[in-house]
């Protein structure tokens, strides 16, 4: 059975610091392409950041230069650290494991979510 369970949500002043975790079971870690995803109330869910099973990261424009991914293989846990945040960062942050083959997704899971809030 698949899981992916955040941590790390909560209430933070403007220009603060949070880190999310994300720890995945069920799944061989190693060979799954990482993302953190979120949504905030009226608006699509979007990507944030991704890291690939080669260490590669790739950010949405909101988040470069604040945000960073990372990955940390033998505890099958993959991080978002946010830094200098905003109120428009506040949403639900979802983390993402994907496995992709010949260009067509394998296996798409996703966890529960952890909620985000930027306000004074």
């Amino acid at each position: 059975q698949v899981q992916l369970v955040e941590s790390g949500g909560g209430l933070v002043q403007p220009g603060g610091s949070l880190r999310l975790s994300c720890a995945a079971s069920g799944v061989i870690f190693s060979i799954n392409d990482m993302g953190w995803y979120r949504q905030a109330p009226g608006k699509e869910r979007e990507l944030v950041a991704t890291i690939s099973s080669g260490g590669a990261t790739r950010y949405a424009e909101s988040a470069k230069g604040r945000f960073t991914i990372s990955r940390d293989n033998a505890k099958n846990t993959v991080y978002l650290q946010m830094n200098t945040l905003k109120p428009e960062d506040t949403a639900v942050y979802y983390c993402n494991a994907r496995r992709l083959r010949l260009g067509s997704i394998l296996n798409d899971n996703w966890g529960q979510g952890t909620q985000v809030t930027v306000s004074s």
